[in-house]
């Protein structure tokens, strides 16, 4: 019994922690992902042939030796990188956290860490710690800064796992690799980048063993207690679900959960991706998500010169135009609390007394309908201008009298004030 209540206890303070933990990452729903390495220098092309598959993976597609690879260390040399510019440009995107890679899947270390020279400070001319500076302007401007860290695979280390073509599988040490060099890494990390928001890992799913995930997530609370994990720690020992990569659920979802999603069609810079998703369906991206109950972590791939490709740049700020008009519509909101058609005109967002009704297709005859209002409705108005409409209310039908062109021809948010 005494047991009992003791474990009680303890569930019941991980719960209050994690629930203060949350707090921030509830209210910001939109992130910007940064893929950025030196898989970024041959940008999608290796001896001179295109190389299929996302940019920074080309290690691995074209099954590039290790010492081949490392001589890109070389050329690392990003002199326009500007981490005030970076964090400039994901503020005017009203994005309220940042997350780059500290360590992907190639194995090279975009930190100064003691555990390999193979990293930014000691091996590229560059001879800088871009973490660095991003966390110091980052605590400055009061944006969040959270790091991805491949704890899996590792295709540069000898015991990490998935390279099978410079090291043989069978004389791999994986479990001393986690601990004699993932873990003092994750350590580093939380200690001099602090503070760090969230820490960001992936393919979790082929960690052999739960222990493993515990430790690293045991390593983070004691060293760190207000950093987020992400799901993809594996096990269950994240504080939130992860999507799959660039994957909406179809329905809303319980609980936290983000969804990862690329601009274009890769997460590091490709020289010839060019499949730029347009402002207005990254809006309607980000609405879904919200709507459904998650966040939204949108990617970019800054170039070897260390600068965020400039049609990224320019998506960005109209998205944050966007959402310096509409974005009480967004930040701090939950899921839609009433049922949305599959063929509806809307999405929906909510805050206690209000919806908010994302119009994305204008209704040509001067009429919205919106179903399952379970609440009297006192006023509705437009969000962008305060403007009021007409409305009727039949039961849990609402008909809205709405001008013949819409005020925004991307969404046009329109406010339900409840009684």
């Amino acid at each position: 019994m005494v047991l009992y209540m003791s474990l009680a206890v303890e569930l019941k303070r991980e719960e209050k922690e994690k629930e203060k933990r949350m707090e921030w990452w509830r209210r910001a729903k939109f992130g910007m992902f940064i893929h950025w390495d030196l898989y970024s220098i041959p940008a999608g092309v290796w001896k001179d042939k295109r190389i299929p598959g996302i940019g920074e993976w080309i290690m691995y597609r074209a099954k590039i030796p290790v010492k081949e690879y490392e001589k890109l260390t070389e050329l690392f040399n990003p002199v326009k990188f500007n981490a005030e510019e970076w964090v400039k440009i994901a503020k005017e995107a009203g994005m309220k956290y940042m997350v780059i890679t500290a360590k992907h899947h190639d194995g090279f270390c975009l930190f100064n860490t003691r555990y390999t020279d193979y990293n930014v400070v000691k091996a590229t001319p560059f001879g800088r710690d871009p973490l660095k500076e991003l966390s110091s302007v980052c605590r400055k401007e009061g944006m969040k800064l959270g790091f991805y860290y491949s704890h899996v695979l590792d295709w540069h280390h000898p015991d990490g796992m998935g390279n099978d073509w410079d090291y043989d599988p069978a004389k791999k040490d994986f479990v001393r690799y986690f601990r004699d060099y993932v873990e003092p890494q994750v350590e580093e990390l939380l200690t001099n980048y602090a503070p760090v928001a969230l820490l960001w890992f992936d393919i979790g799913n082929r960690l052999p063993y739960p222990e493993l995930a515990r430790e690293l997530r045991d390593l983070v609370r004691n060293l760190s207690p207000d950093t987020i994990i992400n799901g993809r720690i594996g096990h269950g020992m994240g504080d939130y679900i992860e999507m799959g990569d660039n994957k909406i659920p179809e329905h809303k979802l319980e609980g936290d959960w983000e969804v990862p999603m690329t601009l274009n069609d890769t997460w590091g810079y490709k020289s010839y991706d060019h499949n730029w998703k347009t402002p207005g369906r990254v809006i309607q991206i980000l609405v879904e998500v919200v709507s459904k109950g998650g966040n939204l972590l949108l990617n970019v791939g800054p170039t070897a010169e260390g600068e965020i490709p400039k049609p990224a740049v320019d998506i960005l700020k109209e998205v944050g135009k966007w959402l310096k008009v509409n974005g009480e519509s967004i930040y701090g909101a939950s899921a839609s609390p009433i049922e949305v058609p599959p063929d509806a005109l809307y999405m929906c967002t909510a805050k206690p007394g209000k919806l908010f009704i994302h119009v994305i297709a204008w209704p040509w005859y001067g009429e919205l309908k919106v179903y399952d209002i379970h609440e009297k409705v006192r006023r509705v108005y437009l969000l962008a201008t305060g403007d009021e409409l007409n409305f009727t209310q039949e039961g849990t039908h609402l008909k809205i009298k709405v001008p013949r062109n819409p005020p925004d021809n991307i969404d046009t948010v329109i406010v339900l004030e409840l009684s």
